[in-house]
C-alpha cells in the first residue's frame, strides 16, 4: 500500500515510538490521527504534521471507538493504516518481598497493552472493511507492537511479557480472519529503544544495558521503528508474523 494520502491512526502517538511513527508517516504524505491519553502532547505532535489529535484511554473500548470515529469524521473517511504503540511497562514481581501479589499491576498492564491493542485493531478493522479495495484488493494494514520481552521476559516482567506475548500470538489468527477483507496484520517486537521509559534511567544503567546489544551497540532510535512500520505498510506480502527489531539483543534474566 502506498502511504501518500492514506488516513492513518497511531495509538500512543504523543511520544516515543508512536510520535516517531506519526512524524514518519506524515513525512510520507499520510494524514495522521494522533490517539493518546495525554491530549495536550497529542495536540502538539498533531500540530507538527497538520494532523488531528484524539483523546482516549485505550483500555476503554467505548473511548477507543469514539476516538477512531472522531478521526474518521475529521478526515471524511476511515483509516487504512493503524499502528498500535500505546502501552505501559510497569515492573513488579508476581509475589513481592512482603508477600503481596501484584495482581493489580498484572490486570492494568494487560488492559492497556493487550486489551488496548485489541480495541484499536478491532475498531479500525471494522471501519476498514467498509472501504473500497485498492489495487490488489487491499483495504488496510494494522501494525501492533509486541516486545522482545515476548520471548525474553526478565524478572519482574511477568505482566509485561504476558501482554506482549499475547499481542504476538494473536497476530496470525487476526491476519487470517481479516484476510478475506484485504486487511493485513503484523507485529513489531522492539528491543531496547530510546523512549521515555528508558530516558529516566541513570546514565550508568543505560550504559550497562547497551553493553549487551551486539550490533549496533546502542539503544534503538524510534525512527528505526517507524522505518519498519513503513516497510510493513508498503510491502503487500508481509502478513501474519512478528518481527524482532533489536540489534540481536537477548535479554538476560534480570
Amino acid at each position: 500500500m502506498l502511504i501518500s494520502d492514506q488516513i492513518s491512526v497511531v495509538s500512543g502517538g504523543a511520544s516515543g515510538l508512536g510520535a516517531a511513527t506519526v512524524r514518519h508517516l506524515a513525512g510520507q504524505g499520510a494524514r495522521v490521527a494522533v490517539l493518546d491519553y495525554d491530549i495536550e502532547r497529542a495536540q502538539a505532535v498533531a500540530a507538527e504534521v497538520d494532523g488531528v489529535a484524539v483523546q482516549a484511554d485505550v483500555s476503554d473500548e467505548t473511548a477507543v471507538d469514539r476516538a477512531i470515529e472522531s478521526a474518521t469524521q475529521h478526515f471524511g473517511a476511515a483509516p487504512r493504516i493503524a499502528v498500535n504503540c500505546a502501552g505501559v511497562g510497569t515492573a513488579a514481581r508476581i509475589v513481592g518481598r512482603e508477600g503481596k501479589t501484584s495482581a493489580d499491576v498484572f490486570e492494568r498492564t494487560l488492559r492497556v497493552n493487550l486489551f488496548g491493542t485489541f480495541y484499536v485493531m478491532s475498531h479500525a478493522a471494522r471501519r476498514m472493511m467498509e472501504l473500497d479495495p485498492l489495487e490488489g484488493g487491499e483495504r488496510g494494514v494494522i501494525v501492533n507492537t509486541a516486545s522482545v520481552a515476548w520471548e525474553d521476559g526478565q524478572l519482574g516482567q511477568a505482566a509485561y511479557a504476558a501482554s506482549k506475548g499475547a499481542i504476538a500470538s494473536m497476530c496470525l489468527p487476526a491476519a487470517r480472519e481479516f484476510a478475506r477483507s484485504g486487511i493485513r496484520v503484523m507485529a513489531i517486537a522492539p528491543g531496547l529503544f530510546h523512549t521515555p521509559m528508558m530516558e529516566g534511567l541513570p546514565e550508568e544503567v543505560t550504559a550497562q544495558i547497551t553493553a549487551n546489544i551486539p550490533c549496533p551497540p546502542r539503544l534503538g532510535d524510534p525512527r528505526e521503528y517507524a522505518l519498519l512500520a513503513e516497510h510493513i505498510i508498503t510491502n503487500p506480502y508481509l502478513n501474519g508474523t512478528t518481527i524482532r527489531l533489536d540489534g540481536a539483543v537477548r535479554l538476560p534474566p534480570r
